[in-house]
């Protein structure tokens, strides 16, 4: 786990709830982008009767009907969904650390 320390203390508590918004205001957006990045692989797993992880590591552009402007889409929006989960991996890791902030101000 990451840790986020605000110094100096003084009127420390303030900012490190501005950062708190924020970052929760960015996993919000992130868990947006991601249930819309997986609502546009459906229509790809579905044409084709496979996951996204089979398609990655299995097949080619020649297994898909649409070639390589399908399977550039198609692999363009799983990785955009990996980026996705990825950065909102990292920002649920993230502490904050406050117990200092019980004795300042």
């Amino acid at each position: 786990m990451m840790t986020l320390s605000i110094e100096p203390a003084h009127r420390s508590g303030e900012v490190l709830n501005l950062i708190r918004a924020a970052v929760e205001n960015e996993i919000a957006k992130l868990e947006l982008a991601l249930k819309l990045a997986r609502r546009r692989l459906t229509p790809f797993e579905r044409k084709y009767g496979v996951s996204s992880e089979y398609f990655i590591a299995e097949m080619a552009a020649e297994d898909l009907e649409d070639g390589d402007d399908g399977y550039v889409s198609w692999a363009g929006e799983y990785k955009l969904m990996l980026r996705l989960r990825e950065k909102l991996d990292r920002l649920g890791e993230l502490g904050y650390d406050d117990s200092d902030l019980l004795y300042s101000d």
